[in-house]
């Protein structure tokens, strides 16, 4: 026997997801893989495994998965957590608490531990001939110097004191239960929305947050909901989009397929129509040149999460890419669900060549030129787009804060006349919402190069 434990993780979502198996029976299970599915089946073929359970830890916010596409491929069967039952459009495999899977000499064993969803799982990892387990993935109820935030049900009759004091129990009465040298796994590292204090590191023990995990450290229950209530973040517009996603029978994703590559009349005719363009170039290309209308979401960064901020679940896209980019924006929008992409605009740097009347550039101010027009120029509007815990830390004087995943909602409450200048840490948010607030008509919008890293003395 040999254990088999690989971790996926996809930095531009901060998702990991697990391939568990035994080289010798070559039984394996997946956990909470991503949609893009390829990586999972060429390394069960490399160690020999079949894929027999493809096991979600809970309805994910943050991504679609990929249990449709894998249990396609490979007729593997799909488990939840027991609360799971009867809220999917496709069979499932219902997973106790309890819940032993045997591998063959791996076993895992599931625990029900509801508060970041209720149908939350983790899954504990046993060799055999081992009495202790050797691994614990846990999902989105412990993060690597976090736990799961338990306030993304509101929206589904559950309140976030009430899923904190599940949380409460379940972090206390089954994960701490387990030994300090079992190897914590979890769903998500630093970045991601799903907690507010995660850690870069991807892998840890339970010793090790026993120690040094904020939420983990000796309190009541009552401390406990408040301090993983309170300065929470905007969840991005398209959480509850992808978590009803992921309980519904879809079409399956076709890695590798190029969008459709649209002629110049065809592109507009579809924005004509109501598609909105996107625009994946980075903020300084994007800022020397681009189509009227445009959102900027650099493909360097989170442009998914990002595009899911700005860009409603039931608005089609059309797309302005880096060429050759173009597959890479289709599969990281599908990783989101986000499939209502039209098409991507063929050579679009020629096309805006040919057009220059339907090309702007974006005004982008320097530290100096902010302070300038401040002095200057009456009745600016500066908004700040950086997250609770990062204006904590200052902000310029007078600016509001709008978190870019409420910015669609709170530009009604903006004055699309008034000379506007949006800022974050170092300008790549900045260029989403400044670009954002110009495809919905203000007039006179401008980025501060450098964020507010730029602004705060040295």
């Amino acid at each position: 026997m040999a254990l088999v434990l690989k971790q996926y993780y996809l930095a531009c979502l901060s998702h990991a997801s697990y391939l568990v198996g035994d080289s010798a029976s070559g039984r394996a299970v997946v956990v909470d893989p991503q949609r893009d599915v390829s990586q999972y089946l060429e390394d069960a073929k490399s160690f020999g495994l079949a894929i027999d359970i493809v096991i979600e830890t809970h309805f994910h916010a943050d991504f679609l998965s990929g249990h449709l596409e894998l249990a396609a491929a490979t007729g593997a069967r799909i488990g939840y957590g027991a609360a799971a039952k009867g809220l999917t459009d496709f069979d499932i495999e219902v997973l106790h608490d309890g819940r032993r899977i045997d591998l063959g000499g791996v076993v895992l064993q599931v625990l029900e531990t509801p508060g970041h969803t209720p149908e939350s799982i983790c899954v504990v990892v046993y060799e055999q001939g081992k009495q202790e387990p050797h691994a614990v993935l846990t999902g989105d109820t412990l993060f690597i110097g976090d736990v799961g935030r338990p306030d993304l049900l509101s929206s589904f009759g559950r309140t976030q004191e009430e899923m904190a004091r599940s949380l409460y129990s379940s972090l206390r009465n089954k994960l701490l239960a387990l030994p300090d040298a079992t190897k914590v796994y979890p769903a998500h590292g630093a970045g991601s929305a799903c907690g507010k204090n995660l850690s870069t590191e991807t892998v840890s023990t339970i010793g090790e947050q026993r120690r040094t995990n904020y939420a983990l450290a000796p309190m009541s229950e009552e401390e406990f909901v408040s301090i993983v209530t309170e300065g929470q973040a905007a969840a991005p517009l398209y959480f509850s989009f992808a978590a009803l996603r992921n309980r519904q029978a879809r079409e399956h994703h076709v890695e590798g397929e190029s969008p459709t590559s649209l002629a110049w009349d065809d592109f507009w005719r579809a924005v004509e129509d109501g598609a909105v363009i996107v625009d994946s170039r980075e903020p300084e290309e994007f800022a020397r040149g681009h189509l009227v209308g445009s959102r900027n979401v650099g493909l360097s960064g989170r442009f998914a999460e990002y595009v899911g901020e700005v860009v409603r679940p039931t608005d089609t896209i059309v797309l302005v890419c880096a060429e050759g980019t173009e597959v890479e924006a289709r599969t990281r929008l599908a990783r989101i669900g986000f499939d209502r992409v039209a098409g991507a605009l063929s050579e679009p740097t020629k096309q805006m060549q040919s057009h220059p009347d339907r090309v702007r550039v974006a005004s982008r101010l320097t530290t100096t030129q902010l302070r300038e027009r401040l002095q200057t120029v009456e009745g600016v509007t500066v908004v700040d787009v950086r997250g609770p815990g990062e204006v904590a830390n200052g902000m310029i004087g007078g600016a509001r804060h709008v978190q870019l995943a409420s910015l669609l909602e709170s530009a009604k409450t903006l004055d699309p006349q008034a000379p506007t200048v949006v800022y974050c840490a170092g300008g790549y948010r900045s260029s989403i919402a400044a670009s954002t607030l110009r495809s919905l008509g203000f007039v006179d919008v401008s980025d501060l190069v450098g964020g507010f890293g730029a602004w705060q003395p040295k």
